[in-house]
């Protein structure tokens, strides 16, 4: 395949319609194929012309490979792999698109329509004059063919523009926004099975993604440390590069352990991540704050948990799976690669100071009540757990 398709047209949806700030998306989109690309074997000349997007292969290169790296790249609805050929004349044109078709259909007992556009309108033929002797060529070198103009198995594609491009094939993106064009999110990063999910949901909508993972050494194991550095790692691949801040938690944890109700251990340290977070935020520009909280699924993620949680923050919390069942998490985890990585035995910070039978519904002024048990030292302790958090750059 990589034989034929030099060239790929990539097709975007939203970016569309975003009138005088569009190329302001197309260019951001530009960057993350780029970046998306850079690992893949052969070189890519990534451009943009009359309102399209192309990815030109520089000689030899893996055509599996460019296909997965553009598959992640969030904004791209369609990747056509393009046959692009000079114009030589009708007649040459003809050739090549019998051979193209020849080549990519080995049944000919197919249906097929030929949708042809004139962007260069000093071409000899109109559209609707490509379109029928196109079409008249495609019978008579294959007559197990037929046309449909409704419902065709084949929409044989021709373009004239500077280059003849000719395709049939669209292979679905992950469509979203470009990463760059919705500000900057910290992500709350365990583990788990939903929040590297959260993390790819947002990006998808064009935000980047910071991470912070609370870290408790020797309470967890750089086992479980690493296991988060490699789920970091896949979300990348579709969000683009992430700094993840490693957060020592242990001195937090052990402090609330001692001052507080075990009951109300998990909410208060849930609310005392949030206020780290947000001080992360500060360091790095993000707006706000990103969970893999869903409602009922643990004693800590209640309504009422969650409203407690809230209002520990000033910055919005985001959380993108909180009305999902847990098989839609699990299937969407399957689908960008985490669930593997995430279901590895190794406990999270969260997990190992859980109390025995947590509060599902606390009040939020009982806690608050709590809290003064820890007023003396707390802040103290958050802004050591800021200052001293280890940012590692991860890259997919």
């Amino acid at each position: 395949m990589s034989n034929l398709f030099k060239a790929f047209l990539i097709k975007y949806g939203e970016i569309g319609v975003k009138g005088k700030n569009r190329y302001m998306f197309e260019d951001a989109l530009m960057k993350q194929i780029k970046y998306s690309l850079r690992n893949v074997d052969g070189s890519f000349n990534v451009h943009k012309e009359q309102g399209r997007i192309y990815v030109e292969a520089e000689g030899d290169y893996d055509y599996d490979e460019a296909i997965d790296a553009l598959k992640k790249v969030f904004g791209i609805v369609g990747i056509c792999p393009m046959l692009q050929i000079d114009d030589n004349g009708f007649e040459d044109l003809s050739k090549q698109v019998v051979d193209y078709i020849d080549r990519q259909y080995a049944d000919k007992h197919i249906t097929f329509k030929v949708e042809a556009r004139r962007a260069r309108k000093n071409y000899p033929l109109n559209s609707m004059e490509i379109n029928a002797e196109l079409g008249h060529v495609l019978l008579e070198a294959f007559p197990e063919l037929s046309v449909d103009v409704h419902k065709p198995d084949v929409m044989l594609y021709v373009e004239i523009r500077q280059k003849i491009n000719i395709y049939s094939m669209e292979i679905p993106g992950p469509g979203g926004m470009p990463v760059g064009t919705n500000g900057r999110g910290m992500l709350l990063l365990s583990g788990g099975i939903d929040s590297p999910v959260s993390g790819y949901m947002v990006a998808k909508r064009g935000v980047t993604i910071d991470a912070c993972y609370f870290n408790s050494p020797p309470y967890t194991s750089e086992r479980a440390k690493q296991k988060v550095l490699d789920l970091a790692k896949i979300v990348s691949q579709y969000a683009g590069p992430i700094k993840l801040h490693v957060v020592n938690f242990t001195d937090i944890q052990l402090y609330i352990y001692e001052k507080c109700p075990h009951d109300e251990l998990t909410i208060i340290m849930k609310r005392v991540m949030i206020k780290v977070a947000e001080g992360l935020c500060e360091k790095t520009g993000a707006v706000g704050l990103i969970t893999g909280e869903s409602i009922g699924q643990v004693s800590s993620q209640t309504m009422q948990s969650l409203a407690v949680i809230n209002e520990a923050a000033t910055l919005p919390i985001f959380r993108p799976v909180v009305a999902f069942d847990k098989q839609e998490i699990i299937d969407l985890a399957e689908k960008i690669g985490t669930y593997e990585t995430s279901i590895q035995p190794y406990e999270d910070c969260c997990t190992i100071f859980v109390a025995k039978h947590p509060v599902t519904k606390p009040n939020i002024n009982v806690i608050k009540g709590s809290e003064t048990k820890i007023a003396d030292r707390i802040d103290e302790l958050i802004r050591t757990a800021i200052d001293t958090a280890e940012v590692i750059e991860i890259e997919g």
